[in-house]
């Protein structure tokens, strides 16, 4: 997950031992990761590291790793030192991308509120806080809306689309890290008069929901190639083409420009979090945001990282496993909007506020995690009679009263313990028969 980590399991294998001279063998002195699978190193043509070696001046354990995760040697200075500048694709590439930064500069210019619906999670929380900061930078206005997990679930729905006209006054609302699949919710806007920008990355389908633009770079006839972006990572993209439009129709002849790039520490939590691959384009935007990160200039997310211990240059470590779990705990279970409300808030004492009040939910998750984690453990391994090869392919676990915010956590432990999909599904005890579930599988399933 870290940019510059090129140690570990990435240069091997979990498997069966391989021997040599009657003992296991070893990467990097070790045989068993910690859930007891074995490592193997995993095999690369030796001609292509010290091609790696003597092109590049690398150390052979670094030009091993770089050959095991199958990078091009032309391509190494690219993958090593990351920059925008090379990678950074023009935003116009994309479909729709003109036809929502059009509508979008123009409610700015207008003075329309933007109604902004994001996801709870941490990509979404920094998609909603990316956007509203950016429009609200230039002179525009903003609502935003993040739905509780439990009470509305995921994605956009009518109740919420036309709340923010109502209360708000909102004529155009964008959905980020979400909306792809909202067919009658958009359709209700739609009818209500309002117009809908969708911001996703999550897969499509043929047919595409009725908007003013639909921008996802997993649409099935998007040929752009981005299609590993995070939301945020579109929807940064989407800022830069906002902007672009504002400039030329003479918008900062009055006012400033904003430096777009003050906010890719957003861009790189939102990445890293969504665990999609550091390659590319999302390997640069990370390796920019950590540096931004580092300068400390956005006042929640620096209360966020002191009241964690963060006390050095945050690497993707930081971001996908003491930041991040923070800033989800809110919408797990707490409330949804705070890790939203950390990154945009102009105000020290409350960026505390609600850095402390996210610690507090992370502490509290992860007891309601761990105790539905041995329920689920203990239910798996009793019905399989304490085997594990005897539970079926497939783990599956239910209860009354387990928390629906950590499920697909751990769906997630119980995946990786067991090597072999899990499910598993919370009842209420008030709906009958209804439950929520939440799955997870192995690769290559």
């Amino acid at each position: 997950m870290c940019p510059s980590s090129l140690a570990g399991p990435d240069i091997g294998t979990a498997g069966h031992p391989r021997h040599v001279g009657g003992e296991t063998a070893r990467v990097l002195g070790v045989e068993r990761s910690l859930t007891g699978r074995q490592w193997l190193e995993r095999p690369v043509d030796p001609r292509t590291v010290q091609t790696f070696v003597q092109r590049w001046e690398l150390s052979e354990l670094t030009a091993r790793v770089l050959a095991g995760r199958g990078i091009d040697v032309e391509d190494v200075p690219g993958f090593l030192t990351p920059t925008l500048r090379d990678l950074l694709p023009d935003p116009d590439r994309f479909l729709d991308m003109g036809l929502g930064a059009e509508r979008l500069a123009g409610a700015i210019m207008q003075n329309e509120c933007i109604g902004i619906f994001g996801d709870y999670d941490v990509d979404g929380a920094t998609s909603s806080a990316l956007l509203s900061r950016f429009v609200r930078a230039v002179g525009g206005r903003t609502a935003v809306h993040i739905p509780d997990r439990i009470k509305e679930g995921y994605g956009p729905n009518t109740a919420a689309i036309l709340g923010l006209k109502d209360a708000h006054g909102a004529s155009v609302v964008v959905t980020v890290d979400c909306g792809t699949l909202a067919f009658e919710p958009l359709a209700a806007a739609r009818d209500a008069g309002i117009d809908v920008v969708v911001v996703d990355h999550h897969t499509a389908e043929a047919d595409l929901p009725k908007a003013e633009a639909v921008i996802n770079p997993n649409r099935l006839d998007e040929t752009a190639g981005y299609g590993q972006l995070a939301a945020v990572g579109v929807t940064f993209l989407l800022v830069v083409a906002i902007n672009r439009v504002l400039r030329g129709a003479g918008w900062y002849t009055s006012r400033p420009e904003p430096d777009l790039l003050q906010w890719l520490d957003m861009v790189a939590l939102g990445t890293v979090c969504d665990v999609v691959p550091l390659t590319g384009i999302n390997r640069a935007l990370v390796t920019q945001g950590m540096k931004v990160m580092a300068g400390r200039r956005n006042l929640g997310l620096r209360a966020l990282a002191d009241v964690a211990g963060v006390d050095e240059a945050p690497t993707a470590y930081h971001l996908g496993f003491v930041m991040g779990p923070r800033v989800n705990a809110g919408g797990r279970v707490g409330e949804s909007d705070l890790g939203y409300r950390l990154m945009t808030t102009e105000h020290e004492d409350e960026a505390w506020h609600l850095a402390r009040k996210l610690d507090a939910f992370n502490r509290d998750r992860q007891t309601i995690e761990g105790a539905v984690l041995q329920g689920a453990m203990a239910q798996l391994e009793d019905a399989g009679g304490g085997s594990a090869n005897a539970m079926g392919a497939v783990a599956l676990a239910h209860g009354d009263g387990w928390h629906p915010g950590v499920i697909g956590i751990v769906a997630s432990r119980l995946k990786e313990r067991y090597n072999r999909p899990a499910c598993v599904i919370a009842f209420n005890g008030g709906d009958g028969d209804l439950g929520v579930g939440s799955g997870r599988s192995v690769k290559g399933v």
